[in-house]
């Protein structure tokens, strides 16, 4: 049995786990590890990639600045997510708003030491991506169409992030890259459907509260068609391996995504979009792993 103490700490512990996405910053560290195995250092052992201390680092900084963004997105966003997610929102508030700041700030500072180890290059690339993740949080998240786009740019930008060590720019992880980037465009606008009761009580400037919720479906479309388009590129442009039945399988998700916002009217449905679209997401991490297969059991003998 535990104490009341101990159950407190445990809640304060699980409290953060949830502000910080604890899930997200694990599928984060899986996504750049699998990145430098299977694209970035190919010829390179399996131990030799997951004991680089430099890598680590950066991973680790990663996590840390993508950690602190969470925090001061929800420190800024406390009163739309009472409205909005209200059962999440208790369990979140048994850390005090005074504590988030204060670990958002210790974080950060762990961050800027930890890119250090690697270069002064890591140290300038976090800095900026802290700054930006504050001032979205602070200045730019309120507008429409902005905020989207700089909300999906700072979600994808940290897949980038191990360039900097590797320098190793892969056409394929650009537009891999883009193609994400434009899911993440979709999710944020189903988050904005999703979220309407909120914005329109707090007076946030989403795209679904200036131009309405059929303009808002429109541009998921459109989203949709334009990702089609780049997943016909990357199966006709490289060499997938087995990753193809991937893009086959995402654009059946996709079409349906589209039948489901049209269909969408209250905020219980919305959710279910917003997780298909997470689950698209996982699915493309996972599948960089079928690049090559049998790149696998080589790492591993």
């Amino acid at each position: 049995m535990f104490t009341p103490i101990q159950k407190q700490v445990m809640l304060k512990l699980f409290s953060m786990f949830v502000v910080v996405r604890g899930f997200n910053l694990a599928l984060i560290v899986f996504a750049q590890y699998i990145t430098a195995i299977f694209i970035m250092a190919p010829n390179q052992s399996l131990s030799e990639v997951i004991f680089d201390r430099p890598l680590f680092a950066l991973i680790l900084a990663t996590v840390g600045a993508i950690a602190s963004g969470y925090i001061i997105n929800n420190f800024y966003d406390t009163e739309k997510d009472i409205i909005n997610r209200p059962h999440q929102s208790i369990l979140e508030q048994y850390v005090s708003q005074n504590t988030k700041l204060i670990l958002y700030f210790i974080i950060n500072f762990i961050v800027v030491v930890v890119a250090s180890y690697v270069s002064f290059r890591s140290v300038l690339f976090f800095s900026v991506y802290i700054f930006a993740i504050w001032f979205y949080s602070h200045k730019i998240k309120k507008k429409p169409i902005i905020g989207n786009l700089i909300s999906a740019i700072l979600t994808i930008t940290p897949f980038f992030a191990i360039f900097l060590y590797y320098k190793n720019y892969s056409g394929l992880i650009f537009v891999f890259g883009f193609y994400l980037f434009l899911v993440l465009s979709m999710r944020e606008l189903v988050k904005d459907l999703e979220n309407l009761k909120g914005d329109l009580t707090l007076n946030y400037k989403t795209i679904p509260v200036v131009y309405g919720e059929k303009v808002a479906k429109l541009m998921v479309v459109i989203l949709v068609t334009i990702n089609i388009l780049i997943t016909w590129y990357l199966l006709t442009t490289f060499d997938l391996g087995t990753m193809d039945y991937f893009f086959y399988l995402s654009v059946s998700l996709l079409s349906v995504v589209v039948v489901l916002v049209f269909l969408a009217q209250h905020q219980q449905q919305y959710m279910r979009i917003h997780y298909l679209l997470k689950l698209l997401i996982l699915l493309g991490v996972f599948s960089i792993i079928l690049l090559n297969p049998s790149l696998i059991l080589s790492k591993l003998l």
